[in-house]
């Protein structure tokens, strides 16, 4: 008996089982620094999106940032299979004299672990010792739990990746894509849909909540883009966010106080998201105050009545530096297609000059 192997492997095994405790069973960001996943998703971003971002067809640059979150997935499944095998590997070589006939390396004894772990079970090596028989129902044990766990884990990725999009795909028609929030007002004042910003709004702040709770929830929900071209979560919470600073600030007989209430939820996600993925914020309101002009004509020749045009960018600037920092953040951080003030919106400028 080797107790080095068998202490390194327990601590391999406890090391991934708190990895999956915490990024599928909690239903809560983890904040602990031990964490696999958690790293292995930052770095691998990092390159991935380096890759992405390095095409130049938007087309191609869409599908390549598209299948990261599929693919780290995928990854991380394996990942924490090969690694519990690997540490119970670690375990059985250090009980080979309790197996017949006795392992003779330490490959052979990786092999009997993963044979314990996905239960095929050949029988050309037996566990006779009580630590061995242990160690072998454990390895069994652990692969079936792993996997009731991984088709959970999906079917809630999916299930909350689908609601999320529900509401994002419908803001295309009012919203344009990529989304925007002039244009969604400048949409409901030529429709005379003014009546119904209150219904609208409401229904953003129960899915920016749904969000709120699902993305913090299991984070790698954030990496999953739209399936649909010029569009992304990240860029539809901007344009309501700034649909909803408008009423307040610069229309006229808007729904003030859904608009708040939405600024409030939708706020609280933006900083949240940021905080847990330490993303780096912008400063300022990350508007020019030509491309503010630029809206308030807009709106004027949708109909809308408008307040004083200094007061206006006074409180514009005011509410909207509250979020348009981390959201401009989280727009580069995943490299969302750029709208009409979020992202990197050099081309679009370029385009319209």
């Amino acid at each position: 008996m080797s107790l080095a192997e068998i202490v390194a492997g327990v601590l391999v095994i406890g090391l991934v089982l708190y990895d999956v405790f915490q990024a599928v069973i909690v239903p809560r960001p983890s904040t602990s620094g031990i964490g696999l996943a958690r790293y292995i998703v930052a770095v691998s971003w990092r390159v991935w999106r380096r890759y992405g971002e390095s095409l130049a067809a938007s087309n191609k640059r869409e599908r390549r940032l598209g299948a990261y979150a599929p693919f780290i997935l995928v990854f991380l499944l394996f990942f924490w299979g090969a690694t519990l095998i690997v540490g119970f590997g670690l375990v059985m070589e250090g009980l080979r004299d309790q197996v017949v006939p006795q392992t003779a390396d330490f490959w052979t004894s990786l092999y009997f672990a993963g044979t314990s772990f996905i239960t095929i079970g050949f029988g050309d090596i037996t566990p006779v010792g009580p630590g061995a028989r242990f160690a072998a129902l454990s390895a069994g044990a652990t692969g079936l739990v792993l996997v009731a766990l991984a088709i959970t884990f999906l079917f809630s990725l999916y299930g909350s990746f689908q609601r999320r999009e529900v509401l994002v795909v419908t803001l295309d028609s009012p919203a344009g894509a990529p989304p925007s929030g002039v244009q969604l007002l400048e949409s409901m004042g030529r429709l005379g849909l003014i009546n119904d910003l209150p219904a609208l709004f409401l229904s953003w702040e129960k899915w920016a909540a749904e969000v709120l709770d699902s993305h913090l929830a299991y984070p790698l929900l954030c990496f999953f883009r739209s399936s649909h071209d010029n569009e992304s979560w990240v860029s539809a919470l901007g344009a309501l966010l700034d649909a909803a600073t408008l009423c307040l600030t610069t229309v006229e007989g808007c729904p003030e106080g859904r608009a708040k209430l939405l600024l409030a939820i939708g706020g609280h996600l933006v900083e949240d998201v940021s905080r847990y993925f330490r993303i780096a914020h912008e400063h300022g309101v990350i508007v020019e105050r030509s491309e503010f002009d630029a809206a308030r004509a807009q709106l004027a020749a949708a109909g809308w009545r408008l307040r004083e045009v200094e007061r206006s960018w006074s409180d514009f600037q005011r509410i909207r530096g509250r979020y348009a920092g981390d959201l401009e953040g989280m727009a580069r951080f995943w490299a969302v297609p750029p709208a009409q003030w979020i992202g990197d919106r050099s081309a679009l400028r370029h385009a319209t000059a």
